[in-house]
Parts: C-alpha cells; structure tokens; sequence
C-alpha cells in the first residue's frame, strides 16, 4: 500500500526480504538531478522557499537504491497470512505491548474516552509499526522521498507532493529536514506518519505547542487515535469475525474490496456464515487468508476497514486486530 494515509515499514522486514543491489548512481548528490530543478522552482514560486536553501538541501540528499529495491517487494504481497501473523503477533511484542500499555495507561485511557478508539488498538498499531518506537526508521527522509520521488516512476507523482508535504512540515515544525529520520518510504515516529498525514492528523496532545510523533509518546498516543477518528471508527463495534462456508459458497466474492460492499445478510445467503452473532444489516467483505492450518474465511466489519486506511493491506489489518486482542488479554492475567 502506498496510498494516501499510512505507509508501514514493518520493523525492517520489507527491507529484510529485498535483494539489495549496486547501482552506478547510488549516493549521487540529487542537486544535478533534472527532474529537481522543477521542484525547486515549484517550492520556491507557490510556497516562498528560498531557492538557495533547497538547492543546498538537495546537494545533501542521495539517492538509496536499497530503498528502490525494498518498495519493489512489500511484504503484503509476497507474504501469507501464516508467515505474516508469526512476524508481528509475537510473545515479545505482546509483552512489549503490555508494558507500554502499564506505562502510558493514564493518556491511553485519555485518548479512547476522547475519540472512542481502544487503547489495545491503539497500542498494537504502535506495537506493529516501530516495536513501540524501538524502530522507527533509519533514512534520512530527504534522501527517502527524494529516491522515490525522482528515481521510481510508478509512484513518482505520489512520493513527489510527499517531498513537498515534508518540507512544508519541517517549516512549520521548526526542523531541519537534514536531520529528519524515517522509514524508506518516509513515514516518521511512533506510529510512522507519512507527510501529509503528520500534516493532517498529528496532534499537540500535551499542549506544549509542538506536535511532536517523532519522540513523544502522548503525541503519538493522541495522534493515533486522532487518525482513527477522523477515519470514521465506530466504538463499540467489532473488527472482524470468523466465517463458516457451505459447500456451494460464491468463491468471487473472496479478497475483493478492503471496504465492505454487501450486508452480512447478503454474505450468509452466498455462503458465509459468520461463527458469532453479527447484525444482518451491517456492511461487511469477505475474505480468505492462507493461515497456519490451511484456509481461514473471515468477515471484515467496518472497523476493519478502518484499520485498513492505515495501510491498505488486510495482513496488516488481521495482524493489528489480532495483536491488540493478545496483548489486552495478557494485560488482564499480569
């Protein structure tokens, strides 16, 4: 997924499963890039940047293809859900997870009765995305979003208004954007912002004037949940729910859409009963995921589809899910 909203860098595995390769133009100065030129012209003409400054930023940002070769191979797509589920549902991050939760128990408990997103979710998206902030990225984001901006064609467009969103964050946040560390896509802090989304839903949850994801908890816990919010979570409802099939289920359904475009109503008259009570008239998809005892059928619920505009992969969402489910049942037997 590399769509607007969150991008995750899944504590490295991305880069752990790309084959790393020598290219002739690694670590060239993107100042003598053509594509750049323009970009400094735009910056300079619509948001009043000095010319002199971006070029001096761009003499300083490189091209890494180790961060081609990583988006060339996400792991939401050339994962099952059995090897997916084994990286991030784990006795470390669960009890990692436990511990964060005990730790900032005061502004979890703040942050869901103000927008009306659980703490567990909230904790294991942290808990999926940096290892509650162990890993949160080690590129420069300039030399990032400069690589996929200028040097990867199929998102170029995309990676270039990023670029342009980080630099408008680095003014308004007071940064040197030289200095500014992230994943290779360029998502920052504890919950791994891209640009425009650090632009439009981090927030100054302690009121110290600074929206600060990078290094403070409570804006990372507040900024989270903000996200969510806006996104449209339900509280109270549920995520996801088990489904039995029939023998004559309607296999075209299965994996089609991330967001839920038939009533479960509808579903269980196609073949898919769900194995707890769901109300018929609820939006619902279906899909099937290739787990560790063969296939697993599942209905996603509204908030599912939430949890899927943080990164638009369903293995992404099912690991949240079932994370913030593990991690809030060991917090009750601690």
């Amino acid at each position: 997924m590399l769509k607007d909203g969150m991008i995750n860098i899944g504590l490295g595995i991305l880069l752990s499963l790309s084959v790393i390769s020598v290219n002739a133009n690694e670590g060239k100065s993107y100042n003598t890039h053509q594509a750049v030129d323009s970009f400094i012209g735009e910056m300079a003409n619509e948001h009043d940047f000095s010319v002199e400054e971006l070029e001096s930023w761009f003499d300083s940002a490189q091209k890494k293809q180790v961060i081609l070769d990583a988006i060339a191979r996400p792991a939401e797509k050339t994962l099952t859900w059995e090897k997916y589920r084994k990286i991030f549902v784990t006795s470390a991050r669960i009890k990692k997870g436990v511990k964060f939760w005990k730790e900032n128990q005061e502004i979890l408990e703040r942050a869901e009765k103000e927008f009306g997103v659980p703490a567990q979710i909230i904790v294991a998206i942290i808990g999926v995305e940096t290892f509650y902030g162990k890993h949160r990225g080690k590129f420069r984001v300039i030399d990032a979003l400069s690589t996929l901006a200028f040097d990867y064609p199929p998102r170029s467009k995309f990676f270039r208004r990023e670029l342009k969103e980080f630099l408008l964050l680095s003014r308004e946040q007071k940064q040197n954007p030289l200095d500014l560390m992230g994943s290779y896509a360029g998502a920052m802090g504890y919950g791994q912002f891209i640009p425009s989304s650090y632009r439009a839903y981090a927030i100054d949850y302690d009121k110290d004037e600074f929206a600060d994801i990078w290094d403070n908890t409570e804006d990372a816990i507040g900024s989270v949940a903000n996200y969510f919010k806006r996104h449209g979570w339900k509280p109270g409802e549920q995520v996801a729910v088990r489904s039995r099939v029939a023998d004559s289920f309607d296999e075209s359904l299965l994996n089609k859409s991330l967001k839920p475009s038939a009533t479960v109503g509808e579903l269980k008259q196609k073949g898919f009963t769900p194995v707890k009570a769901v109300n018929d008239n609820g939006s619902a998809t279906i899909m099937r995921l290739e787990g560790q005892w063969g296939a697993e059928f599942w209905l996603g619920l509204h908030n599912f589809y939430v949890i899927t505009r943080y990164n638009h992969s369903r293995l992404y969402a099912m690991a949240v899910w079932q994370l913030s489910n593990e991690i809030a049942q060991a917090r009750k037997s601690s």
